[in-house]
């Protein structure tokens, strides 16, 4: 017996539900999303206008085995090897973190220091998959991002996604932090550095637990890589220039100590989607 695309999503949504504890509004879209991979990368229209036909064995067969993936916990954005960040398709691989929408508030706080029609040099310190970078250069192109990151393979990644999104004012390198670039000087500096304690238990759990432990995690207090760049930054930005650096839900205070402490001038915080103040700023003296 064949069944059509809506009975496999429904019986998937409930699945989810069961197994993960998803609303099922979640569910609905996590299944959704698996399925119009399964059939070829369809359209959600489509989806939502064909659910009445069946798929083939073989689609309905991939399907399946993408869900059983995601019941066994691998986050939705491995298993389809893509994720949307601000509005553009990434890839993504399991050595790179998940981009995440609260880091568009990155991003956005970044482009306000970022002028629109003229040169600009920017950074971008552990890049992952680009995102960060690549939302920038696609935002601004006179400006120049470079990107670095101590992951061979991840740098791989984001160069790839620049060169499928066709920037050619992004690029990427190896290197730990800022031995990469030298002596170079930059008026912006961003960053979403590893920010979580190492014995968080949400390391443990969810999607956090297939994704790279060097890009989450940051010693006892969640500090220590802040800490580095926050201490290093100066001899990297032009006087007037600015150091955003992403950071935890309850770290903003503390961050932004640190800022001043180094001599940072005008340092906020910025709240994300929630509220949660998850990104702070401040400008170098001089």
């Amino acid at each position: 017996m064949s069944f059509t695309i809506r009975q496999l999503l429904t019986a998937a949504q409930t699945q989810l539900i069961s197994v993960h504890g998803q609303p099922a509004n979640e569910a609905r879209i996590e299944a959704q999303m698996l399925m119009r991979h399964a059939l070829g990368e369809v359209s959600r229209a489509w989806l939502i206008a064909h659910d009445g036909e069946a798929p083939t064995e073989v689609q309905a067969r991939t399907f399946a085995d993408l869900l059983q993936r995601r019941l066994a916990g691998e986050p939705v954005a491995y298993i389809l090897g893509e994720r949307e960040f601000f509005g553009l398709r990434l890839a993504v691989t399991p050595e790179v973190l998940i981009p995440r929408p609260d880091t568009e508030t990155l991003v956005e706080a970044a482009l306000a220091h970022i002028p629109a029609n003229q040169p600009c040099r920017v950074l971008d310190l552990g890049t992952g998959s680009g995102a960060i970078a690549i939302a920038i250069a696609a935002q601004r192109p006179q400006a120049r991002v470079t990107g670095i990151d101590r992951s061979e393979a991840a740098a791989q990644v984001a160069s790839e996604n620049a060169c499928r999104l066709q920037l050619g004012n992004a690029d990427f390198k190896v290197g730990d932090w800022f031995s990469a670039v030298g002596d170079a000087l930059y008026e912006v500096i961003v960053s979403n550095p590893p920010y979580i304690e190492a014995d968080d238990p949400h390391l443990a759990q969810g999607d956090l637990r297939f994704e790279p432990a060097t890009a989450l995690a940051s010693g006892a207090d969640g500090l220590d890589d802040i800490r580095h760049l926050v201490r290093a930054a100066p001899r990297h930005i032009v006087p007037g220039g600015w150091l955003l650096l992403e950071h935890g839900y309850d770290q903003a205070q503390r961050v932004a100590q640190l800022l001043a402490d180094a001599g940072f001038v005008e340092v906020a915080s910025v709240p994300d989607l929630a509220g949660i103040l998850r990104v702070t700023s401040g400008r170098m003296a001089g």
